[in-house]
């Protein structure tokens, strides 16, 4: 199914682009209908709606209560270990020429940003008074981090993984079942990312009120988009008061990779209201432009409705979803946060796709003159940031560090040897 873009909508101009950024940035959105602009929505199964409207109602009521805030507060710090660090890459800047820093979101407990949207949404599990929790996970990261709060909190946890993201992510499927979630391979579809959230809506379809879905990225029905960038958004708040204190300056540009786009949306979140931060999200180039050979949906694809919301997404001519590839199984996806197709739209955040071997490239950099290393997801931010240090010698660079490389070790194996 595919839709026009909304036809009331009309931020064409340069002072309807601000308005709508103002708008934004002082909370208006999502509006009243989860809509970013013309992005975002609900496109779901009457089953799921009380179940959908309920969280959003419960959420809103817990991210204003201080004792739910400073529930969260206590295990951001004790067991997340926030805040993360910020720190000047010194080899990376001679390289590069450029003055780099990364906000290192690796160090955070499990190994990513994902524990920042897992923790919150299993707090917020247990205000719904919810017999379970299930999820999906594409790289394994935020499978990671759900079993992990779960076990923190005391949910049974199912994760639903693609079986080709399984295979090539072993290490984390091990991980999920250390910590006690039950790993359900997916054999139908695709076998990736969109293959496992399909798999979760229809778990959650057959139990809407004992179950709470624990969506990973910023994408799916509202509030998930909302709600998921709320979490994240502690990323980009500490990086930014970060920069003032270390560099006493914010960055010229900020980078972070984009799937779904959780990471990036938290990263980018506070610097919206400063126009002198260019803000550029890298998507998987893959092996090129041909069909099939990435998952660059801002720069490949066209609005139409997949997972219950309205956003960009990468399909054929008749409105098929495509085939995707990508060496990182986290920015695997066809579509891409309806936040972020809205920020594209207006024209404050450039996206930009980056081929597996650039990645690689930069992974290897980091590697040998940081000492440090980083996912295949967020490489492809490095590389981003890497290219613009070529046009921009001597610019300030902040690049956000969402993962670590442990995980892709099998993959690195097999590219880098």
């Amino acid at each position: 199914m595919t839709l026009e873009l909304a036809p009331n909508w009309t931020a064409d101009t340069p002072q309807a682009r601000a308005a709508e950024l103002a708008k934004l940035i002082g909370g208006a959105y999502p509006d009243a209908h989860g809509r970013f602009g013309p992005f975002g929505g609900r496109f779901v199964p009457e089953t799921l709606m009380p179940a959908i409207t309920r969280l959003e109602e419960v959420a809103r009521h817990a991210l204003t209560d201080p004792a739910f805030l400073d529930e969260l507060g206590v295990h951001q710090r004790e067991w997340v270990g926030r805040p993360t660090p910020l720190a000047r890459a010194e080899g990376l800047s001679r390289l590069w020429d450029a003055d780099v820093w990364l906000k290192r979101e690796d160090l955070a407990h499990t190994g990513a940003h994902k524990i920042n949207n897992a923790l919150g949404q299993a707090l917020l599990a247990r205000r719904l008074g919810v017999k379970r929790i299930i999820a999906e996970t594409g790289a394994g990261q935020h499978g990671v981090a759900t079993a992990a709060a779960c076990a923190r909190l005391g949910f049974p946890c199912r994760v639903y993984m693609g079986a080709i993201d399984a295979e090539r992510q072993a290490p984390n499927v091990f991980r999920m079942k250390t910590l006690g979630a039950e790993v359900v391979p997916v054999t139908s579809g695709d076998q990736t990312l969109r293959a496992a959230i399909d798999e979760a809506l229809r778990d959650w379809v057959s139990d809407p009120r004992g179950t709470h879905y624990l969506l990973g990225s910023a994408v799916g029905p509202h509030p998930f988009p909302w709600l998921v960038r709320t979490f994240q958004s502690v990323i980009g708040r500490e990086a930014r008061q970060q920069m003032l204190d270390r560099a006493a300056r914010l960055p010229d540009a900020a980078f972070a990779c984009v799937g779904g786009g959780s990471n990036a949306i938290g990263f980018f979140h506070a610097f919206l209201g400063d126009p002198r931060v260019a803000l550029i999200g890298a998507e998987a180039g893959g092996h090129g432009p041909a069909p099939g050979q990435h998952s660059a949906t801002m720069a490949h694809g066209r609005p139409g409705v997949l997972h219950g919301c309205y956003s960009m997404l990468i399909q054929d001519a008749h409105g098929q979803v495509g085939d995707t590839h990508s060496i990182s199984a986290g920015l695997d996806y066809p579509g891409v946060g309806p936040e972020h197709a809205f920020l594209r739209a207006i024209g404050r955040v450039s996206y930009a796709p980056v081929t597996d071997a650039d990645a690689l490239a930069a992974l290897r950099d980091v590697c040998r003159v940081e000492g440090i290393l980083p996912a295949l997801e967020p490489s492809h931010a490095l590389a981003a940031a890497k290219a613009h240090a070529r046009a921009h010698p001597g610019s300030t660079l902040l690049i956000n560090l969402c993962g670590r490389g442990d995980k892709d070790m099998p993959i690195l194996m097999k590219h880098l040897t």
